[in-house]
């Protein structure tokens, strides 16, 4: 049966990745009480649409992935904190928000984001389908949170309600979405007419250029570029002003847009739109074999992972692992690496703590038992916070530790 575009409802016929059978990538289970349980698969294979080139995976039937008991917490990391703080200072200068102000977010999780504009005096309001993040965020941050999926029906009964934002950010949430045309229709019900809408997403040519084939996995249904999300802009009416590259998950995006015909006048933030463009155009992102030259790359980085993971063992080295991300997840299960050559890996969140990575049974544990086992190796999953977590680490060079990450290709540092 064919797939059609999750944006345009055109047949999908180039692959961009196809990565075989996979667990759903946050789907950890209980170490106690999973090992005599099976586990359901799913087809894992990415596809670009030929007409809106949006890169996306082929319509599969998954369990629901944003669930009362959702396991990714994003205040666990200390450097997207710090990511989350500097935007909202910047948006408050930038948009010049106060007291009288409303910012919204799309996908707010556990207030990560939303408590620094409240912390400065800006109305906040949260919007997201998982009660426990909710919770916390309430708990913690006095923020309060819509539980509910985003898109045109929630928006126009919160426009009804009277709910107009100065700012509405959406920060790595677009991808997550199975029908992303219904999701960016309600924006424009719920955005001010001179009102700003914020975009952040892992860039689809950082993803391209670096093999990032482990950013995979069933929780993201879409894989974005410039080029597709302006597209996908347009038709909900909206239009975009300006961009900003971000290192954040090896590459990203921040789009700005606003209605059509709104005029937002900033010369920075168009120049970076106009060279984004340019690089896109210079990647060939409009061409189909830009898309099937992927696969023969991450077949070359499962070589090499395995190798290294092989000849450590012959050697009578260990390995162990840092970090439980849903990457991982996609990066392990794709290479068929099991606790024979992953011992253990850890995880500062305590959710995950006491868990098996979904498909390859890898225990979860708590970061001092990395401490204790003084490995030869640490292979770190979250290979985009390998700088963050070198650093909290810095005492197992004290035994000769090496770290190690496997994008954009084996590395031992």
């Amino acid at each position: 049966m064919t797939s059609l575009c999750r944006n345009c409802q055109t047949p999908l016929e180039v692959v961009v990745a196809d990565l075989g059978m996979s667990p759903v990538s946050n789907e950890l289970r209980d170490e106690n009480t999973a090992q005599n349980l099976g586990q359901m698969v799913y087809p894992l294979n990415a596809m670009v649409c030929e007409k809106c080139w949006l890169v996306q995976l082929t319509d599969v039937q998954t369990p629901e992935h944003f669930t009362e008991d959702y396991v990714y917490f994003s205040s666990y990391s200390s450097s997207w904190l710090e990511h989350s703080s500097a935007y909202a200072s910047a948006m408050i200068d930038g948009l010049r928000l106060d007291y009288q102000s409303l910012v919204v977010e799309l996908a707010s999780n556990d207030g990560y984001l939303l408590q620094y504009f409240k912390q400065a005096g800006v109305n906040v309001l949260g919007i997201d389908p998982t009660a426990n993040t909710a919770k916390r965020a309430k708990e913690q941050h006095g923020i309060d949170t819509v539980i509910d999926f985003f898109g045109l029906a929630l928006a126009q009964q919160l426009a009804a309600k009277g709910i107009a934002a100065d700012l509405i950010a959406a920060n790595n949430v677009l991808a997550h979405v199975p029908d992303p045309r219904d999701f960016l229709a309600g924006v424009p019900h719920i955005l001010k007419p001179g009102g700003t809408f914020t975009i952040e997403f892992p860039h689809l040519l950082r993803m391209l250029e670096s093999c990032q084939f482990d950013t995979i996995y069933h929780e993201h249904f879409s894989y974005l570029s410039l080029l597709a999300v302006e597209a996908m802009l347009g038709d909900a009416g909206l239009e975009v002003y300006g961009v900003e590259e971000l290192p954040t998950h090896g590459g990203s995006l921040r789009v700005f847009a606003c209605h059509k015909g709104a005029d937002i006048a900033d010369a920075a933030r168009a120049e970076g739109l106009a060279k984004v463009r340019r690089d896109e155009k210079a990647a060939k992102l409009e061409v189909a074999d830009t898309y099937r030259g992927f696969a023969a790359e991450v077949e070359q980085r499962k070589f090499d992972l395995l190798s290294f993971l092989i000849n450590a063992r012959r050697e009578g080295k260990t390995v162990l692992g840092y970090g439980a991300p849903a990457k991982g997840s996609t990066m392990l299960n794709y290479c068929g690496i099991g606790p024979e050559l992953l011992g253990f890996t850890v995880d500062l969140s305590p959710v995950k703590q006491g868990h098996l990575l979904p498909g390859v049974n890898i225990p979860v544990r708590h970061p001092d038992a990395l401490m204790e086992a003084r490995p030869d190796y640490i292979l770190i999953l979250p290979w985009n916070l390998r700088d963050e977590i070198a650093l909290q680490l810095q005492d197992a060079r004290e035994w000769g530790a090496q770290f190690v990450v496997a994008i954009p290709q084996i590395e031992i540092f």
